[in-house]
């Protein structure tokens, strides 16, 4: 038999807040729930058993639209397992795009650490970079546009 839960417990069971159910319900990720007369939402094994999918797959980065493929995946149980690896796949080449972003990131930070004396002097490259003053780094030695026309760390000026 299955034991209803109210959204507490099936928070608690899930791992997942009872906000976040909240959210999942009203983007139309997770269905909404059996309500008593009184309004509670009622969960079931099954409803707790999906929660627990969604944020196995939101502790591995996945977005909300890829989750939501997944879950299809997953309850078509006469679905090919190939489409299931292509959008591992396709997800694990945004996390090396990501990756790769963020180790620019640490990069040029650290280069700029590194030419900041640290002392009492108010002349710092790491201030004068971010505002805009001085390259961040030298032309060869740039990361990767992200999109914008301007290295990671570098923002338009404020007038």
């Amino acid at each position: 038999m299955d034991t209803t839960m109210n959204i507490g417990q099936a928070a608690k069971a899930s791992g997942v807040s009872a906000k976040m159910i909240r959210h999942y319900e009203s983007v139309g990720l997770f269905p909404e729930a059996l309500r008593t007369e009184a309004g509670y939402r009622q969960y079931g094994e099954r409803e707790v058993g999906t929660l627990r999918f969604i944020r196995q797959s939101r502790d591995l980065g996945f977005s909300i639209e890829q989750i939501r493929d997944l879950l299809g995946l997953w309850q078509n149980r006469k679905r090919p397992s190939r489409q299931v690896k292509a959008l591992a796949q396709a997800h694990i080449a945004e996390l090396d795009a990501k990756l790769q972003e963020l180790q620019a990131m640490k990069a040029t930070l650290a280069h700029l650490v590194h030419c900041c004396q640290g002392d009492d002097r108010p002349d710092c490259p790491i201030i004068d970079s971010l505002a805009g003053e001085q390259p961040v780094l030298p032309a060869t030695a740039r990361p990767a546009s992200r999109g914008n026309g301007l290295q990671p760390g570098r923002h338009a000026r404020r007038p």
